[in-house]
């Protein structure tokens, strides 16, 4: 009685277990690399590298081996050529789409952790995460746009019925080019932004009269995080056509102001003085800038600027809190005559004479 493997040609039953042999070799020799890389500490890749990688390449080989002749025949399928070739060739872009993308996490989390956005001084910390969170979007979106072009491009009959469209749509193309001229334009805007970056993550800013800090950048919106927890949706276009405040573009620390309106009287030395013991006296500011300037003089009071600095935008909001409540206390207790107020000259009438 013949076996099922008696009625298979040795020469493709051996070339089959070659072809096996071979993929299974290859798997493991990138599973060992893998592996050795991601323990040793000069590489150290990210955790979870192997799992995200040894998938996609194991498919990869399966479409390989689904494409192999000698399995057709040892499994008497030489009839359905077309479906093993299809199959194959939809199986090897999936799985190479798939290793790209988790590819492009991977190569995004090692890059982004050198750098720690939660430090003092971390422009160029969040120069990196801007980048790589719009960039990181686009390629994902060109890379599953490409894949699923190429999908549709492996059918002969989608190919030519492809062809005819596009010989035809020209003037649909037009019409279909303006009306999504504003979603096109809002793309290029989040393009632009990863490149110029106008604003970065964590960035301090002032969009429609509201303090915030940059959130979240995404290709058509971004979110800024108001100071009392509210979340403003901004379309990206509004960066690059509005101007806008960035406390923030270069350097995270800012001058702070405070304004007094005393009367003539004030003794401004004394005031300076005790501008210097207060900042002198807290950790909110970075002794970088002291001064008190008397910056506009009225008619019925004069107006003091006091100038101070400090290491971020929400350090320097508490040092003006600060800094006004203990000038003004500092008024009331020695000076109470220099705060401002409106004189009025009474004269004796002529009757009372």
């Amino acid at each position: 009685m013949n076996t099922f493997f008696d009625t298979v040609p040795r020469s493709e039953l051996y070339l089959f277990l070659v072809s096996l042999i071979a993929i299974l070799f290859a798997y493991w020799l990138i599973s060992y690399f893998l592996r050795k890389f991601g323990r040793d500490p000069k590489y150290l890749l990210p955790e979870g590298t192997f799992r995200k990688l040894s998938w996609p390449i194991f498919f990869v080989f399966i479409s390989i081996l689904i494409r192999s002749e000698a399995l057709r025949t040892i499994l008497n399928l030489n009839e359905h050529q077309y479906f093993f070739k299809k199959t194959s060739t939809i199986l090897f872009i999936f799985s190479v789409t798939w290793l790209m993308l988790n590819l492009l996490k991977i190569i995004k989390k090692i890059i982004v952790s050198n750098y720690d956005v939660h430090v003092e001084n971390n422009l160029k910390a969040r120069k990196i995460y801007t980048q790589f969170n719009i960039l990181e979007r686009i390629f994902m979106f060109v890379i599953v746009l490409l894949a699923i072009g190429a999908v549709l491009m492996s059918f002969e009959s989608i190919r030519e019925l492809g062809v005819s469209i596009f010989a035809s749509a020209g003037v649909a193309g037009i019409i279909i080019g303006f009306s999504a001229q504003k979603m096109i334009g809002t793309v290029l805007a989040g393009i632009q932004i990863a490149i110029a970056q106008p604003i970065k993550i964590d960035d301090v800013v002032i969009v429609e009269g509201e303090w915030g800090r940059i959130e979240e950048i995404t290709l058509t919106y971004v979110v800024v995080k108001i100071w009392d927890k509210r979340r403003l949706i901004v379309p990206t276009p509004y960066f690059i056509e509005k101007p806008f405040q960035n406390w923030t573009k270069t350097s995270s620390d800012i001058l702070g102001t405070v304004f007094l309106y005393t009367d003539y009287n004030v003794p401004f030395d004394a005031i300076r003085e005790e501008l210097t013991k207060i900042l002198e006296s807290t950790d909110l500011w970075d002794k970088e800038v002291n001064v008190l300037q008397v910056t506009e003089s009225k008619q019925n009071s004069v107006e003091i600027r006091a100038l101070m600095s400090a290491k971020d935008s929400p350090t320097a909001w508490d040092l003006r809190v600060l800094v006004r409540e203990k000038l003004i206390t500092f008024l009331q207790q020695n000076y109470p005559e220099s705060i401002a107020r409106n004189r009025v000259l009474l004269e004796k009438s002529t009757d009372e004479q």
